[in-house]
């Protein structure tokens, strides 16, 4: 279907935007608690420094760039998984995202959320979009599935459990309407409904985007809840780079992707969580399209 991006632009101008975003600040825990539990995420600003947010962006730009190297068939795709194309799943071995497991102005949100420090690390990853993408389907990045949660008796859903993991997607650069914003749905972390087709989607779905909000927030995130991306349309690649945490009782296998040598760079609460994703031996990492290898140790 021909898209005349001319008239999106002036549409998502004139209408995206989730109405009455509340944006919070790190030291607001028990607000940012309260938020996530009611609708499934929270915002909060500051989380990173400039000087981190600088960090990070030149550390997404140089991964994205060696991702798009490794496809076969770039033409026509605008969407990427750092974390689908990478070797291990997930970029542990690089510096930029080693910081993001392990921020002082997160780790008490994370862990008022779960209730307990005992949380732990299942990967740290994330997505770009390049200039050019359109609206993707919206979707949930966990589900039933034996190794996760799977109810035998076919009762409850993982949607009946407490939330049993958190995605916090960094901003690495400002969340504008018309660059791609991540829409969220509030309160879908615990429905049963079918997510609706791009074309059964109402409209305000299609706006509820987390815009406008500035470069260096975190948008903390229950993978339950439906989300999807949408429309970039500057001249620029977004990218929300990640970090996945799973609750103390919640368990699923989580690959050796961070070599020692970043794990020793951790804070002892960071080698903590990590624990369980440290390799100790030689790490093979880099990034592929061949379905042969992509995730071999899943």
């Amino acid at each position: 279907m021909t898209v005349n991006v001319a008239t999106l632009r002036r549409d998502l101008e004139a209408n995206n935007g989730m109405p009455g975003l509340e944006i919070l600040r790190p030291e607001e825990v028990d607000a940012a608690v309260r938020i996530f539990y009611r609708d499934g995420f929270v915002v909060v600003r500051d989380v990173l420094t400039a000087d981190q947010v600088k960090f990070l962006r030149r550390g997404c730009e140089r991964e994205a760039e060696a991702v798009v190297a490794e496809d076969p068939n770039p033409e026509g795709r605008y969407r990427y998984s750092y974390g689908g194309a990478s070797i291990t799943n997930s970029l542990l071995h690089r510096e930029e995202w080693v910081m993001l497991v392990d921020l002082p102005t997160l780790a008490p949100i994370v862990t008022a959320i779960f209730g307990s420090p005992d949380y732990h690390v299942r990967r740290a990853a994330g997505d770009f979009c390049l200039p050019g993408a359109m609206y993707q389907r919206l979707h949930t990045d966990i589900v039933d599935r034996v190794g996760g949660f799977s109810d035998p008796r076919g009762i409850l859903s993982i949607r009946d459990l407490p939330c049993p993991a958190v995605c916090c997607n960094f901003l690495a650069q400002d969340f504008t309407k018309t660059n791609g914003p991540t829409r969220q749905i509030p309160g879908t972390q615990n429905s049963r409904e079918k997510i609706p087709e791009l074309d059964e989607e109402p409209l305000w779905m299609k706006y509820s985007t987390v815009c406008p909000a500035p470069a260096g927030s975190a948008l903390i995130r229950d993978l339950r809840a439906w989300h999807g991306g949408t429309p970039n349309l500057s001249n620029e690649m977004r990218a929300i780079p990640n970090a996945i945490f799973l609750a103390p009782w919640f368990h699923e296998r989580q690959l050796p992707a961070m070599p020692r040598e970043m794990f020793d760079l951790l804070s002892e609460h960071g080698r903590r969580i990590c624990d369980s994703v440290v390799a100790d031996g030689p790490l093979e990492t880099g990034y592929t399209f061949d379905p042969a290898r992509i995730r071999k140790f899943a």
